[in-house]
């Protein structure tokens, strides 16, 4: 076993080490008492500070992210305009546009390797209608449709139709 580094009092980023707060017992390493810049206290891996990996409580992630969210205009004009994340009908936009990481080809319908089945859902007014596991892709697909249909009024055609609009 080595010999444990003392931080106490150094600073890693936001964080100042007030006192050790025993080991790991994952890995055994010292877990050291912080305490961060905005307030918060939180206890981290004495390697994961001195690798400079957490350099806060979790505060600075949240900064970075929201400079960030600030800085495109796309976002920017779209902040709390709720009107534009549902259509006419009150059906939410990422029921019926694809997303980049849909691997399937059909919104609403996904493969779930853990049990080797495929998977089609489609939520309206904040509730499954359709949430359902099926052998193939195809009667997946067939379920999504019937549901779009029947919950939607709206025909895949149509959907597609209106998204090039």
């Amino acid at each position: 076993m080595s010999k444990r580094i003392d931080l106490t009092n150094q600073r890693f980023g936001r964080l100042v080490v007030l006192k050790y707060h025993g080991n790991n017992p994952a890995n055994s390493n010292a877990m050291w008492l912080c305490q961060c810049d905005c307030g918060n206290q939180t206890v981290v891996d004495g390697v994961r500070l001195r690798s400079g990996i957490t350099k806060s409580c979790g505060c600075l992630r949240r900064d970075l992210s929201s400079q960030r969210v600030y800085k495109n205009p796309k976002f920017v004009d779209y902040m709390g305009r709720s009107d534009q994340l549902k259509d006419e009908n009150g059906v939410a936009l990422s029921s019926i546009s694809e997303s980049a990481r849909n691997k399937s080809g059909v919104i609403g319908v996904s493969y779930d390797r853990q049990t080797g089945k495929w998977f089609a859902r489609l939520m309206v007014d904040h509730r499954y209608v359709l949430l359902k596991s099926f052998k193939t892709i195809t009667e997946a697909i067939d379920a999504r449709r019937e549901a779009e249909e029947k919950y939607l009024g709206l025909k895949r055609d149509e959907l597609r139709k209106a998204d090039k609009v």
